[in-house]
């Protein structure tokens, strides 16, 4: 039976823990979820068969991100990651809201994760309120964030693996699907990729507007970058890491949705409510909607409990930099940052009464507040590695990581997110969302200008800049 743990007083710091295996899983964990499993649908709705183009698009800008981070996390592994990065590129105040958008997005999608898994599993249990399942799942994975990272680790590992095993069996019947191995099923070929409107039925018009949605989906996969702190050998773990995770997303993702618009019509009704049940019940697999309902709870939860990690993980690093109430610093025994953890679950409960009064609108709430922040977060982590690396070629500083293609690709990918950044000023909504997460970052930038960094009690204030 697992012991609480014990609480200390001051700041142990926190321990390495996690192994390369868990951060990969946490990486695959983070982006799979129920972006790839919903989504995906409205993606394909818009852009059809030519999807398989944005999903490139946006895959090209998370194996640029993820190039990057791992130069920098091999030089100086630390849990602020991108935050910690910017700082040391762009000043303290530039870190200082980095962090604090992240850290706020989180706050902010863990509520609505566990809003949304509970809405699923309360629709199985008639008697019981989707606010009770919010409890239920907000005390359970803090539960598991407070028991030290190794418990975490293995806990979110297996979530992960269900997750991806999912896929790999998902991938594995779509396949057999289009070459007619499928007893009782004819073939269903590659015709669909140009029957109905051709492969771009809504030309590279569509294709862009999907690029928006499909940019969003694989948000999560930068809490390698923060868990690389807590592994056993960050410098050695993270090249192989990030190569993993860069390669096991895209033929994940990239894959899947092949299936999708190979094996059904993209303009199918049922494509954009749930294309993964949509090809299942196409292929007569018994029991499909409660399959991929408990795997869209799992996938919601297991990004739940990552996120927790990580939004715990980022205000430690941020109270580190005296950029947050030093309390925040405080482990316990097991090296765990709990006041960190408590933190960042404590909107979680709010939502718990607000799921009791507003059942019926607090999920679209939530998701609307979330935002544009991956695109901000993304744009800083380029624009730190330009002028960290830039500075480490100039001082002669011999990097274990080094960015192949710099600085043309690192320019690459800044170009890449103006564009996201262009679309989503096309988009009324997308418009709406992107002006409000600028409008955060202006103003979280203002209140880290306005205020002196804390320290702790003996180390001077420039310590923490």
């Amino acid at each position: 039976m697992l012991e609480a743990p014990a609480i200390t007083t001051t700041s142990k710091g926190l321990h390495p823990g996690l192994t390369r295996r868990q951060i990969s899983m946490m990486g695959l964990g983070g982006a799979i979820g129920a972006g790839l499993f919903v989504g995906s649908g409205q993606a394909i709705s818009i852009a059809g068969p030519a999807v398989l183009v944005s999903y490139l698009v946006a895959g090209t800008i998370v194996i640029l991100v993820m190039s990057m981070l791992a130069e920098m996390v091999a030089a100086r592994p630390s849990s602020g990651a991108f935050s910690s990065f910017a700082q040391r590129a762009m000043g303290r105040s530039a870190g200082s809201a980095v962090g604090w958008l992240y850290w706020l997005q989180l706050v902010v999608v863990i509520a609505a994760e566990a809003t949304g898994a509970a809405g699923i599993i309360a629709g199985w249990t008639p008697g019981i309120p989707a606010w009770a399942w919010v409890l239920v799942f907000v005390v359970a994975l803090t539960a598991v964030n407070l028991f030290g990272v190794n418990n975490y680790g293995r806990f979110e590992f297996w979530f992960a693996a269900i997750k991806v095993f999912a896929i790999i069996a998902f991938l594995v019947v779509g396949a057999c699907a289009i070459l007619g191995l499928i007893p009782g099923l004819p073939a269903t070929g590659t015709g669909n990729l140009i029957d109905h409107g051709g492969f771009a039925p809504h030309g590279i018009t569509g294709i862009a507007a999907a690029v928006l949605i499909v940019v969003f989906a694989f948000g999560g996969t930068e809490v390698v970058a923060i868990a690389a702190a807590e592994s056993d050998d960050p410098v050695r773990n993270i090249r192989r890491i990030v190569r993993e995770v860069m390669v096991r997303i895209l033929i994940f993702y990239i894959g899947s949705i092949f299936v999708i618009v190979t094996v059904l019509p993209w303009n199918a009704p049922e494509v954009i409510d749930g294309p993964f049940s949509a090809v299942l019940a196409t292929l007569r697999v018994p029991g499909v909607e409660l399959v991929m309902s408990a795997i869209v709870v799992i996938a919601l939860l297991s990004a739940m409990n990552a996120n927790i990690y990580g939004a715990s993980r980022m205000v430690y690093s941020l109270s580190e930099r005296g950029l947050a109430p030093l309390a925040a610093t405080r482990t316990s025994e097991k090296g765990v940052p709990y006041l960190a953890v408590l933190a960042s679950v404590a909107f979680g409960f709010v939502t718990v009464g607000l799921n009791w009064a507003f059942p019926e609108v607090v999920l679209g709430a939530l998701l609307n507040v979330v935002g544009s922040t991956v695109i901000v977060i993304w744009t800083a982590t380029a624009v730190a590695q330009l002028i960290l690396r830039s500075r480490a070629d100039r001082e002669g500083e011999r990097l274990p990581v080094r960015m192949p293609g710099f600085p043309w690709l690192s320019w690459a990918c800044l170009a890449l997110l103006g564009g996201v950044v262009a679309l989503a000023m096309i988009d009324a909504t997308a418009r709406t969302q992107l002006l409000l997460t600028v409008g955060l970052t202006i103003v979280l930038l203002g209140i880290a200008r306005l205020t002196r960094p804390l320290s702790r009690p003996g180390v001077p204030s420039s310590a923490a800049r």
